[in-house]
């Protein structure tokens, strides 16, 4: 047992804290995510005109969010190390409620791009919740939990998009904003009636400025960040040229974008599947193992993706790298957990969101510039290549590290 570990080793509420903050990430990245199918269509109505236009301003405006949040989520983190991390999830939910409900007032795509930054800079209700399962949950069931966790935030990232899509026909996109608002609204109520955190001591001045030196193998943390971010870069840099990969193996242009969804989709689904499983495995035979272990399955598997003849051969394989990787972020919060010191654990954890975040805006430019200068199958042979690097890299460093006690 760590000598920063409560007593017990753990929150007591910890289960019904999980299952709240399940609920709670769920809810919340489908809400924010249902404005996918519809986003173009929504600048468009607020003025900007031209394909290209519309295309570049629908992607500012989506991709404000994360850059505000990537931002701020050390800060946050540290607030919840001091002030309670219940605290960090009541200020997310609402603020992302409030917010997207002002989503569909907006008049003018400036408002609307504002709205989306102050979303990612009072958000982060999925990143909130990480911080707590992590650092609530027992050790030696820190990864499964996690994993559980990993599954609802990507079954939301999976289902937000297609209840987006059969909305606004139905009620509008302005209502669908605010329906979002509510819904998110309901995460909000539950996290104030239902979550439960033990009222944290006191610090002393020294112990609460406590931070990079007091963690005792700083090697295996900066590891697990550049892994998080690595394995964005792997997501992202392959998603942004699906619709044009999969339009030079299918004849009929009429099934390129919906053969596109069911490869995107493929991937999520297989992460969904085996987030929690594989997190119980890391529990069980080390988060080493599982890391080195998924990172060199889905490198392998990126090679074959560069070959294929047919849309049906690249859902299968993206499934199978979804599987392969769907324990990776459950293992490193993993890691972190065990790692850091407890009164710590959300700031590091911060950090390493904010990582993942950098990976999510690199991976997409790493992609634009190789698929540009090398063709579409240098990226998936090169993202290939990163993956086993990064297993080699963790190989060493983790030395396939043995689970706690």
């Amino acid at each position: 047992m760590s000598p920063h570990s409560q007593p017990d080793g753990h929150e007591p509420h910890w289960r019904r804290n999980l299952i709240v903050c399940l609920f709670g990430s769920f809810t919340t990245l489908v809400a924010m995510t249902l404005m996918l199918p519809f986003l173009p269509l929504y600048v468009q109505q607020l003025g900007v005109e031209g394909q290209a236009s519309i295309a570049r301003w629908s992607g500012v405006a989506y991709g404000a969010t994360f850059l505000s949040a990537g931002l701020v989520a050390p800060l946050w983190g540290h607030m919840g190390d001091r002030y309670g991390r219940k605290l960090m999830l009541v200020r997310a939910s609402l603020g992302m409620a409030v917010t997207m409900a002002l989503m569909g007032c907006a008049t003018t795509i400036w408002q609307l791009v504002g709205l989306r930054l102050i979303a990612g800079l009072a958000g982060g209700y999925s990143s909130g919740a990480t911080i707590m399962v992590a650092a609530q949950a027992p050790r030696n069931r820190s990864a499964w939990a996690l994993g559980l966790l990993a599954s609802g935030v990507m079954a939301g990232n999976l289902a937000g998009p297609l209840i987006g899509g059969i909305l606004p026909p139905l009620i509008g996109i302005r209502m669908t904003f605010l329906g979002a608002g509510c819904l998110i609204f309901v995460a909000f109520l539950a996290t104030v009636l239902l979550v439960r955190e033990t009222p944290r001591r006191s610090t002393t001045g020294a112990r609460s400025r406590a931070g990079w030196a007091d963690i005792p193998d700083k090697s295996l943390v900066l590891t697990t960040l550049g892994t998080g971010v690595l394995l964005m870069v792997a997501t992202m840099s392959i998603e942004p040229i699906i619709t044009l990969y999969i339009r030079t193996l299918i004849t009929d242009p009429a099934r390129v974008t919906f053969t596109a969804g069911l490869v995107m989709s493929a991937a999520a689904l297989g992460s969904i599947v085996s987030a929690s499983p594989l997190g119980r495995l890391a529990d069980r035979a080390g988060h080493g193992t599982v890391i080195t272990g998924a990172l060199a399955v889905a490198g392998i598997l990126l090679v074959p993706q560069a070959f294929v003849t047919a849309g049906w051969q690249l859902i299968g394989l993206r499934f199978l790298m979804g599987l392969s990787l769907g324990g990776l972020l459950p293992c490193l919060s993993a890691l972190i957990r065990h790692n850091v010191p407890d009164h710590s654990v959300g700031s590091v954890m911060g950090y390493a969101i904010s990582a993942q975040y950098g990976g999510q805006v690199v991976g997409p430019l790493i992609c634009g510039f190789v698929a540009g200068q090398m063709g579409m199958r240098a990226v998936f042979l090169g993202t290939s290549v990163l993956l086993l690097l990064g297993a080699v890299c963790n190989w060493r460093v983790l030395r396939l590290s043995p689970p706690p006690p």
